[in-house]
Protein backbone atom coordinates (compact mmCIF):
# COMPACT_ATOMS: atom_id res chain seq x y z
CA UNK A 1 0.00 0.00 0.00
CA UNK A 2 1.31 3.00 -0.87
CA UNK A 3 2.03 6.40 1.61
CA UNK A 4 0.28 9.32 0.80
CA UNK A 5 -1.36 12.90 1.98
CA UNK A 6 -0.32 13.55 5.75
CA UNK A 7 1.19 10.80 7.48
CA UNK A 8 -0.25 10.53 11.34
CA UNK A 9 2.00 9.65 14.38
CA UNK A 10 -0.49 8.64 17.01
CA UNK A 11 0.34 8.92 20.75
CA UNK A 12 0.35 5.97 22.98
CA UNK A 13 -2.60 6.58 25.75
CA UNK A 14 -1.98 5.53 29.18
CA UNK A 15 -4.64 4.80 32.17
CA UNK A 16 -4.27 6.06 35.27
CA UNK A 17 -2.83 3.20 35.89
CA UNK A 18 -0.06 3.63 33.97
CA UNK A 19 -1.23 0.63 31.26
CA UNK A 20 -2.03 1.26 27.89
CA UNK A 21 -5.35 2.64 27.24
CA UNK A 22 -6.28 0.51 23.88
CA UNK A 23 -10.09 1.91 24.23
CA UNK A 24 -8.54 5.78 24.17
CA UNK A 25 -5.91 4.50 21.47
CA UNK A 26 -8.63 3.09 19.19
CA UNK A 27 -10.50 6.26 19.09
CA UNK A 28 -7.19 8.01 18.90
CA UNK A 29 -6.24 5.83 15.60
CA UNK A 30 -10.07 6.01 14.02
CA UNK A 31 -10.14 9.77 14.44
CA UNK A 32 -7.02 9.95 12.37
CA UNK A 33 -8.21 8.12 9.69
CA UNK A 34 -11.86 9.92 9.69
CA UNK A 35 -9.29 13.28 9.16
CA UNK A 36 -8.13 11.64 6.02
CA UNK A 37 -4.36 10.66 7.27
CA UNK A 38 -2.04 8.69 4.58
CA UNK A 39 -0.58 6.36 7.18
CA UNK A 40 -0.88 5.59 10.49
CA UNK A 41 3.16 4.90 12.23
CA UNK A 42 1.78 3.08 15.63
CA UNK A 43 4.07 2.85 18.68
CA UNK A 44 7.07 5.05 16.85
CA UNK A 45 8.73 8.49 18.72
CA UNK A 46 5.37 10.02 19.00
CA UNK A 47 4.40 6.71 20.88
CA UNK A 48 6.92 6.47 23.20
CA UNK A 49 8.43 3.06 21.85
CA UNK A 50 11.57 3.72 23.98
CA UNK A 51 9.69 3.57 27.09
CA UNK A 52 7.04 0.56 25.78
CA UNK A 53 7.81 -3.07 26.76
CA UNK A 54 7.87 -5.55 23.83
CA UNK A 55 4.71 -6.61 24.56
CA UNK A 56 2.77 -3.18 25.26
CA UNK A 57 4.56 -2.55 21.43
CA UNK A 58 2.63 -5.34 19.90
CA UNK A 59 -0.81 -4.32 21.85
CA UNK A 60 -0.06 -1.30 20.37
CA UNK A 61 0.23 -2.34 16.71
CA UNK A 62 -2.36 -4.90 17.32
CA UNK A 63 -4.51 -2.47 18.04
CA UNK A 64 -4.06 0.37 15.38
CA UNK A 65 -4.16 -2.62 12.87
CA UNK A 66 -7.06 -3.69 13.96
CA UNK A 67 -8.96 0.13 13.56
CA UNK A 68 -7.27 1.34 10.60
CA UNK A 69 -9.04 -2.24 9.12
CA UNK A 70 -7.34 -1.85 5.83
CA UNK A 71 -7.90 1.51 4.88
CA UNK A 72 -4.41 3.19 4.99
CA UNK A 73 -1.16 1.07 5.67
CA UNK A 74 0.09 0.53 9.02
CA UNK A 75 3.58 0.96 9.94
CA UNK A 76 5.18 -0.20 13.34
CA UNK A 77 8.01 1.71 15.21
CA UNK A 78 11.04 -0.96 15.94
CA UNK A 79 14.27 -0.05 17.26
CA UNK A 80 17.04 -0.47 20.04
CA UNK A 81 19.42 -3.48 20.76
CA UNK A 82 19.22 -6.01 17.72
CA UNK A 83 17.01 -8.07 19.54
CA UNK A 84 14.66 -6.23 20.87
CA UNK A 85 14.17 -4.88 17.03
CA UNK A 86 13.72 -8.24 16.01
CA UNK A 87 11.04 -8.42 18.24
CA UNK A 88 9.44 -5.60 17.50
CA UNK A 89 8.99 -6.72 13.41
CA UNK A 90 8.15 -9.88 14.48
CA UNK A 91 5.06 -8.60 15.95
CA UNK A 92 4.61 -6.32 13.88
CA UNK A 93 4.67 -8.98 11.11
CA UNK A 94 1.97 -10.96 13.39
CA UNK A 95 -0.21 -8.15 13.92
CA UNK A 96 -0.87 -7.98 10.17
CA UNK A 97 0.95 -4.17 9.95
CA UNK A 98 2.30 -3.13 6.55
CA UNK A 99 5.61 -2.25 7.47
CA UNK A 100 8.26 -0.88 9.85
CA UNK A 101 10.00 2.65 10.86
CA UNK A 102 13.44 1.04 11.84
CA UNK A 103 14.54 4.08 14.52
CA UNK A 104 18.46 4.11 14.94
CA UNK A 105 20.21 1.62 17.18
CA UNK A 106 20.12 4.21 20.69
CA UNK A 107 22.92 4.37 22.81
CA UNK A 108 25.80 1.94 20.97
CA UNK A 109 26.62 3.05 17.41
CA UNK A 110 28.91 1.04 15.26
CA UNK A 111 30.58 1.86 11.39
CA UNK A 112 28.81 1.56 8.59
CA UNK A 113 29.18 -2.06 7.45
CA UNK A 114 27.39 -2.59 11.18
CA UNK A 115 24.68 -0.47 10.78
CA UNK A 116 24.52 -2.39 7.34
CA UNK A 117 24.17 -5.61 9.13
CA UNK A 118 21.31 -4.19 11.98
CA UNK A 119 18.88 -3.12 9.07
CA UNK A 120 19.33 -6.37 6.58
CA UNK A 121 18.60 -8.17 9.90
CA UNK A 122 15.56 -6.41 10.81
CA UNK A 123 14.32 -6.53 7.27
CA UNK A 124 15.19 -10.07 6.83
CA UNK A 125 11.94 -10.45 8.82
CA UNK A 126 9.85 -9.34 5.67
CA UNK A 127 8.02 -6.30 6.59
CA UNK A 128 9.06 -3.47 4.19
CA UNK A 129 11.32 -0.84 6.37
CA UNK A 130 11.79 2.91 6.10
CA UNK A 131 14.84 3.85 7.89
CA UNK A 132 14.81 6.84 10.10
CA UNK A 133 17.69 9.16 9.84
CA UNK A 134 17.69 11.15 12.70
CA UNK A 135 20.19 11.94 15.84
CA UNK A 136 23.50 9.74 15.50
CA UNK A 137 22.15 8.42 12.62
CA UNK A 138 23.78 10.65 9.74
CA UNK A 139 24.01 9.26 6.16
CA UNK A 140 26.26 10.13 3.45
CA UNK A 141 24.74 9.66 -0.06
CA UNK A 142 27.09 6.57 -0.65
CA UNK A 143 25.83 4.72 3.05
CA UNK A 144 22.40 5.97 2.04
CA UNK A 145 22.67 3.87 -1.01
CA UNK A 146 24.17 1.18 0.28
CA UNK A 147 21.11 0.89 3.00
CA UNK A 148 18.55 1.27 -0.38
CA UNK A 149 19.77 -1.62 -1.88
CA UNK A 150 19.26 -4.00 1.35
CA UNK A 151 15.95 -5.97 0.39
CA UNK A 152 12.80 -5.03 1.83
CA UNK A 153 14.38 -1.16 2.73
CA UNK A 154 11.65 1.17 0.97
CA UNK A 155 11.99 4.47 2.33
CA UNK A 156 13.89 7.05 4.51
CA UNK A 157 12.28 9.68 6.39
CA UNK A 158 14.38 12.25 7.58
CA UNK A 159 14.49 13.67 11.01
CA UNK A 160 17.77 15.82 10.67
CA UNK A 161 16.38 18.82 8.37
CA UNK A 162 19.89 19.42 7.08
CA UNK A 163 18.83 20.19 3.44
CA UNK A 164 21.99 20.04 1.47
CA UNK A 165 22.44 16.55 2.80
CA UNK A 166 18.69 15.14 2.16
CA UNK A 167 18.89 16.84 -1.44
CA UNK A 168 22.14 14.72 -1.84
CA UNK A 169 20.85 11.81 -0.82
CA UNK A 170 17.32 12.27 -2.74
CA UNK A 171 19.37 12.50 -5.44
CA UNK A 172 21.45 9.87 -5.28
CA UNK A 173 19.22 7.00 -3.81
CA UNK A 174 16.70 8.04 -7.32
CA UNK A 175 19.34 7.45 -9.31
CA UNK A 176 20.49 4.02 -8.24
CA UNK A 177 17.65 2.41 -7.00
CA UNK A 178 14.73 4.42 -8.73
CA UNK A 179 12.20 6.84 -8.24
CA UNK A 180 9.72 4.18 -6.37
CA UNK A 181 12.07 4.91 -2.99
CA UNK A 182 9.78 6.45 -0.50
CA UNK A 183 11.00 9.74 0.97
CA UNK A 184 9.11 11.77 3.76
CA UNK A 185 9.91 14.79 5.96
CA UNK A 186 10.04 13.36 9.27
CA UNK A 187 11.20 16.71 11.22
CA UNK A 188 8.38 17.56 14.24
CA UNK A 189 6.25 19.98 13.31
CA UNK A 190 7.18 19.07 9.50
CA UNK A 191 5.04 21.81 8.23
CA UNK A 192 7.18 24.19 9.38
CA UNK A 193 9.71 23.29 6.18
CA UNK A 194 7.81 21.17 4.24
CA UNK A 195 7.76 24.13 1.54
CA UNK A 196 11.54 23.87 1.51
CA UNK A 197 11.25 19.79 1.07
CA UNK A 198 8.87 19.97 -1.52
CA UNK A 199 11.45 21.83 -3.10
CA UNK A 200 14.03 18.97 -3.48
CA UNK A 201 11.19 16.87 -4.53
CA UNK A 202 9.97 15.40 -1.24
CA UNK A 203 5.98 15.83 -1.43
CA UNK A 204 5.31 13.41 1.77
CA UNK A 205 5.40 14.18 5.29
CA UNK A 206 4.67 13.57 9.08
CA UNK A 207 2.45 16.05 11.34
CA UNK A 208 2.83 15.86 14.88
CA UNK A 209 -0.12 18.88 14.90
CA UNK A 210 -2.20 15.83 13.00
CA UNK A 211 -2.58 14.33 16.29
CA UNK A 212 -4.33 16.79 17.82
CA UNK A 213 -4.98 19.86 15.51
CA UNK A 214 -6.33 17.43 12.33
CA UNK A 215 -8.71 20.11 10.80
CA UNK A 216 -5.32 22.73 10.79
CA UNK A 217 -2.45 19.94 9.51
CA UNK A 218 -5.48 18.78 6.90
CA UNK A 219 -6.35 22.37 5.96
CA UNK A 220 -2.23 23.04 5.72
CA UNK A 221 -1.69 20.16 3.14
CA UNK A 222 -4.66 21.25 0.94
CA UNK A 223 -3.12 24.86 1.25
CA UNK A 224 0.34 23.75 0.06
CA UNK A 225 -1.27 23.11 -3.52
CA UNK A 226 -4.15 25.71 -3.61
CA UNK A 227 -3.86 28.77 -1.31
CA UNK A 228 -0.06 29.83 -0.24
CA UNK A 229 -1.67 32.80 1.61
CA UNK A 230 -3.41 30.65 3.93
CA UNK A 231 1.05 28.51 3.80
CA UNK A 232 2.16 31.59 4.96
CA UNK A 233 -0.48 32.72 8.19
CA UNK A 234 -0.38 28.81 9.45
CA UNK A 235 3.42 28.67 9.31
CA UNK A 236 3.72 32.63 11.15
CA UNK A 237 0.77 32.49 13.52
CA UNK A 238 0.41 28.17 13.94
CA UNK A 239 3.35 26.57 13.12
CA UNK A 240 6.32 28.83 13.98
CA UNK A 241 5.08 29.53 17.41
CA UNK A 242 4.44 25.29 18.04
CA UNK A 243 8.13 24.95 17.13
CA UNK A 244 9.25 27.72 19.43
CA UNK A 245 7.11 26.54 22.31
CA UNK A 246 8.42 22.41 21.53
CA UNK A 247 12.09 23.67 21.92
CA UNK A 248 11.98 25.20 25.04
CA UNK A 249 12.37 21.98 27.15
CA UNK A 250 13.63 18.48 25.56
CA UNK A 251 11.09 15.97 24.99
CA UNK A 252 8.56 18.13 24.84
CA UNK A 253 7.78 17.27 20.64
CA UNK A 254 5.78 14.31 22.46
CA UNK A 255 4.43 16.01 25.43
CA UNK A 256 2.88 18.83 23.45
CA UNK A 257 1.05 16.47 21.45
CA UNK A 258 -0.58 14.45 24.66
CA UNK A 259 -0.88 17.95 25.90
CA UNK A 260 -2.74 18.76 23.22
CA UNK A 261 -5.27 16.07 22.78
CA UNK A 262 -5.71 17.16 26.28
CA UNK A 263 -7.13 20.25 25.40
CA UNK A 264 -8.79 18.72 22.95
CA UNK A 265 -11.05 16.67 25.06
CA UNK A 266 -9.20 13.47 25.20
CA UNK A 267 -7.50 11.54 27.91
CA UNK A 268 -3.95 10.44 26.39
CA UNK A 269 -2.64 9.86 30.18
CA UNK A 270 0.66 11.02 31.14
CA UNK A 271 4.23 10.86 28.83
CA UNK A 272 6.45 8.30 31.05
CA UNK A 273 9.40 8.97 32.23
CA UNK A 274 12.05 10.62 31.38
CA UNK A 275 9.51 12.43 29.21
CA UNK A 276 7.67 15.11 31.29
CA UNK A 277 4.44 16.62 30.76
CA UNK A 278 4.32 20.53 29.69
CA UNK A 279 4.50 23.38 32.58
CA UNK A 280 1.50 25.02 33.62
CA UNK A 281 2.50 28.23 31.66
CA UNK A 282 3.39 26.34 28.44
CA UNK A 283 0.20 24.60 28.54
CA UNK A 284 -1.89 27.79 28.28
CA UNK A 285 0.49 28.89 25.45
CA UNK A 286 -0.30 25.24 23.79
CA UNK A 287 -4.06 26.51 23.88
CA UNK A 288 -3.53 30.06 22.73
CA UNK A 289 -1.69 28.43 19.80
CA UNK A 290 -4.52 26.00 19.31
CA UNK A 291 -7.22 28.28 19.22
CA UNK A 292 -5.06 30.84 16.37
CA UNK A 293 -4.72 27.80 14.49
CA UNK A 294 -8.07 26.57 14.54
CA UNK A 295 -9.49 30.03 13.97
CA UNK A 296 -7.28 30.36 10.73
CA UNK A 297 -8.95 27.83 9.21
CA UNK A 298 -12.61 28.28 10.33
CA UNK A 299 -13.26 25.83 13.28
CA UNK A 300 -14.15 26.49 16.86
CA UNK A 301 -11.96 25.35 19.18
Amino acid sequence: MKLTGVLFFPVTPFDSSGEVDTDALARHVVDGVEHGTGGVFAACGTGELTSLSRDEQALVVRTAVRETAGRVPVFAGAGGPLGTALDHARAAADAGADGLLLLPPWLTQGPPEGLHAYVAAVASVGLPVILYQRGPLVLSPAEAVELARIPGVVGLKDGLGDIDRIQRIVLAVRAAIGEDFTFFNGLPNAELTQPAYRAIGVDLYSSAAFAFVPEVAAAFNRALDEDPELVGRLLTEFYAPLVELRSTVPGYAVSMVKAGLRLRGHNPGAVRPPLTDLAPEHLAELSRIIDAGLALVGTAS
